[in-house]
C-alpha cells in the first residue's frame, strides 16, 4: 500500500453534525470524488448516515473509501465525559462497519485556551491533578479504540484546546504507551502552535500512523500573534490557507514520508466557514493539484 490522499468534511465547513449551515452529506461525497480524492473521513459522527448500508451505498457510488473518523469533543472537561464516550463508541462502530482504521482523538476548543491560540508562553496550563485526569481520559479512550474495536488510535494536537502545544503533546506521548496511542499529525496546527512540523516529524516519524495536511498563512499568523488575536478571529482572517500557500514545507514532508516508508492515508483539511461565500470544491481541486505537483500521486 502506497501513500493515499483523502479529504474530510471539515473542508466543506462541517465541524459539528447538527450545524444548520452544513452542506448535504451527499454533496460532500460527490464533490470530494469530483475533486480527485479516493477517500474521505467520516466527519463529526451523525453528519453522515449511521446506517451502514446507506453510507456504504453512497461511498460505492462515488468510488470512495472511508479513511477514519475524528472524536472532536471536550476531553478537558470532566463534566462532558459521557458525551466524549458517546462520540467514541458511535465513531468506532461506524469505522468498523466500513473497514476504516484511523480513530483520531482531538480535545475540542476550550474558552480557557481560545484567547491564547498560537502563544504557548501565555496559555493557561493545567495543574498536576487536572492533567493526570485529562491524560487518563485519553488513555481510556485509546484503549477502547485499540483494544475493543481494533482500530489505530492517534492523538491530534489542535489549536485552542489543551492538547495544542508541542510540550503538551510530547508529555502525553511519554505517558501513554505507544501500543495503544499513535499520532495523527496535523502539519497546520503544529505550525499555528509556533513549532516546526518537519522537525517534529523527524523525531516522531515511527509513531505517526496518519497525517492531516493543513497549511498556515505566515502573514496572518504573524498578525494574530502580534495582535494577540483569539482562535475564532484568526480563523475568520484566513489563517488556514490552501496547501502550498503557507509556511508548511510540504516538499520536505513528502520526502520524510517517502524515506520512512510511510504507507497509508494523508488527509487534506482545508477548514472553511460554511457561512462565507466560498466554493469548497475549488479549494479541494487546488489542493489535490498542488500535492500531485510535489509528488503525491
Amino acid at each position: 500500500m502506497s501513500i493515499k490522499i483523502g479529504n474530510a468534511p471539515c473542508s466543506w465547513g462541517v465541524e459539528f453534525a447538527q450545524d444548520p449551515r452544513n452542506p448535504d452529506w451527499k454533496t460532500v461525497l460527490k464533490e470530494c470524488a469530483d475533486a480527485g480524492y479516493t477517500g474521505i473521513e467520516l466527519g463529526p459522527v451523525g453528519f453522515m448516515p449511521e446506517d451502514p448500508s446507506q453510507l456504504a451505498e453512497a461511498l460505492d457510488e462515488h468510488n470512495l473509501v472511508l479513511i477514519g473518523g475524528v472524536v472532536f469533543r471536550s476531553f478537558h472537561d470532566p463534566i462532558q465525559w459521557e458525551d466524549v464516550l458517546d462520540g467514541v463508541h458511535r465513531t468506532c462502530k461506524a469505522l468498523v462497519a466500513h473497514g476504516a482504521d484511523n480513530l483520531v482523538l482531538i480535545d475540542s476548543i476550550s474558552p480557557r485556551r481560545a484567547p491564547t491560540a498560537g502563544r504557548a508562553n501565555e496559555a493557561e496550563k493545567m495543574d498536576e491533578l487536572e492533567w493526570n485526569a485529562y491524560r487518563d481520559r485519553f488513555k481510556t479512550v485509546a484503549k477502547i479504540g485499540t483494544e475493543e474495536y481494533g482500530l489505530t488510535t492517534g492523538i491530534h494536537a489542535h489549536a485552542a484546546g489543551f492538547m495544542d502545544f508541542e510540550p503538551e503533546l510530547e508529555r502525553l506521548l511519554s505517558e501513554i504507551d505507544e501500543s495503544i496511542l499513535k499520532i495523527c499529525f496535523d502539519t497546520g496546527h503544529h505550525s499555528y502552535a509556533g513549532f516546526d512540523p518537519v522537525a517534529f516529524m523527524k523525531r516522531y516519524m515511527k509513531r505517526i500512523s496518519y497525517m492531516h495536511f493543513k497549511d498556515i498563512s505566515p502573514t496572518v499568523k504573524a498578525d494574530v500573534i502580534e495582535n494577540r488575536t483569539d482562535f475564532y478571529k484568526a480563523c475568520g482572517q484566513g489563517i488556514f490557507c490552501n496547501l502550498g500557500d503557507g509556511d508548511v514545507d510540504f516538499p520536505a514532508v513528502h520526502q520524510l514520508l517517502i524515506q520512512a516508508g510511510f504507507e497509508g492515508w494523508c488527509t487534506v483539511e482545508q477548514d472553511c466557514d460554511p457561512a462565507l461565500p466560498v466554493r469548497p470544491i475549488d479549494d479541494a481541486i487546488l489542493n489535490r493539484k498542488y500535492l500531485q505537483s510535489i509528488g503525491f500521486n
